[in-house]
């Protein structure tokens, strides 16, 4: 696997604070804490959700790795979605997916992962329990992170623990995402049960 790509220069990550808020976005607290982390990016509805995402975390000189499906490591792209901080996976294969991200976490010093569950930007019900999996095997810490285009605010949110039950941790962090009142940006799109 390529190295992989953990800090922002000081400039770089300057104008990405100053872009964020000059697209009216608010930064709710920093980015995740320990060198092992998974940031869950809720709720999911559109392409735009990555570029802020991006620019919030690099605020802090840091980057959040997302898993794009390998076909798109193409040059001149995969150089700059690397740049970006993309993975790349098997979207085709969950297996070797999940088994990509935890080789990417074991090789890397320091790795922090932003994760969809709801795996598509259209309406899941079922969300998925790839990161829990992921956090199991990697030792990484959970955030329960957002992005609410009503109210224009991003955070990572607080740290969430799991126990042994993917299904009942799933559906108490589903709850808690309920209690929110967040929007999509494409509104329609959002759903938490």
């Amino acid at each position: 696997m390529a190295k992989i790509k953990t800090k922002v220069g000081k400039r770089w990550a300057k104008f990405c604070g100053f872009l964020l808020k000059k697209l009216g976005w608010t930064s709710v607290g920093g980015p995740m804490e320990g060198d092992k982390a998974i940031v869950l990016g809720v709720p999911h509805t559109s392409f735009m959700d990555f570029p802020i995402c991006y620019l919030f975390y690099a605020q802090f000189g840091k980057v959040a790795h997302i898993m794009v499906k390998k076909e798109l490591f193409f040059w001149p792209l995969g150089p700059i979605l690397r740049s970006f901080g993309a993975v790349p996976v098997d979207r085709r294969n969950a297996a070797a997916s999940i088994k990509s991200i935890i080789a990417a976490f074991n090789e890397a010093e320091v790795f922090h992962l932003a994760i969809a569950p709801e795996g598509t930007r259209k309406p899941v019900k079922k969300w998925k329990t790839g990161f829990h999996l992921i956090a199991r095997e990697t030792g990484a810490r959970v955030y329960v992170g957002y992005y609410d285009w009503g109210r224009k605010e991003i955070t990572v949110g607080q740290e969430w623990p799991l126990t042994d039950d993917p299904t009942a941790d799933l559906r108490h962090i589903q709850e808690h995402y309920e209690t929110l009142g967040l929007q999509g940006r494409h509104k329609e799109n959002y759903i938490t049960h």
